[in-house]
C-alpha cells in the first residue's frame, strides 16, 4: 500500500463523515463511523473501477463518433 492510496482512503472517509455531518448534526458515532467506512471502501470501488476503465483497449475510442 503505497502512501497514495492511503490518501485516498483516507479523504474519502473524512469526506464522507463530513457529509454526514452536514445532513445530521446530531448524528451518533456509530453513524459516523459507519460513513467513514463506507467512504474509505468507497474509495477503493471507484479507484479500482477507473484503473479497469484505463487498462480496456479502444477506450478513448468509445465516445462520440460524429465529432
Amino acid at each position: 500500500m503505497g502512501i497514495g492510496k492511503l490518501i485516498e482512503e483516507v479523504a474519502g472517509a473524512v469526506a464522507a463523515e463530513d457529509a454526514v455531518d452536514a445532513v445530521d448534526p446530531n448524528a451518533g458515532f456509530l453513524t459516523k463511523a459507519a460513513a467513514a467506512v463506507a467512504g474509505f471502501e468507497g474509495v477503493n470501488k471507484l479507484t479500482d473501477v477507473l484503473k479497469e476503465k484505463e487498462q480496456e483497449p479502444g477506450a478513448e475510442n468509445s465516445g462520440d463518433q460524429n465529432g
